[in-house]
């Protein structure tokens, strides 16, 4: 399984930006997984910006994404987007998508956590001028 982010970049405060995570070396259409979008600033811990069951559609966003942060699927599930609008400086990080396989009906803070993917991309830079 491979997961490549792209879509990184420099926006100004307020501005918009799209993030995709491509997936690879499964068969996502037929396999149940869980697609997590964490967040790194310089010098904090990783955070989980939400996560995303493929299977039923059902999302989870931590507090600090609701409102400004959309999780979507295109048809074909081969690639997970992260949209982020209103971007506000602390926003600004290395964002990172993540998945685990398997069949998950709750879509919970826990699932959301970093400890439970397995599959990790290796991150694009998001900077948000004030």
């Amino acid at each position: 399984v491979q997961l490549v982010e792209s879509g990184g970049g420099l926006v100004q405060t307020g501005g918009s930006l799209n993030l995709s995570c491509a997936l690879s070396g499964f068969d996502a259409d037929d396999a149940n997984y869980v697609v997590g979008w964490f967040r790194q600033a310089p010098g904090k811990a990783r955070e989980s910006v939400g996560c995303f069951s493929i299977t039923n559609r059902r999302k989870y966003y931590a507090d600090s994404a609701m409102g400004r942060f959309t999780m979507s699927t295109d048809d074909a599930d081969s690639s997970v987007h992260l949209q982020i609008k209103s971007a506000k400086p602390e926003d600004t990080g290395v964002y990172y998508c993540a998945l685990i396989l398997g069949l998950y009906i709750g879509i919970d803070r826990d699932l959301c956590q970093a400890g439970r993917y397995t599959y990790w991309g290796q991150g694009t830079q998001v900077t948000v001028s004030s």
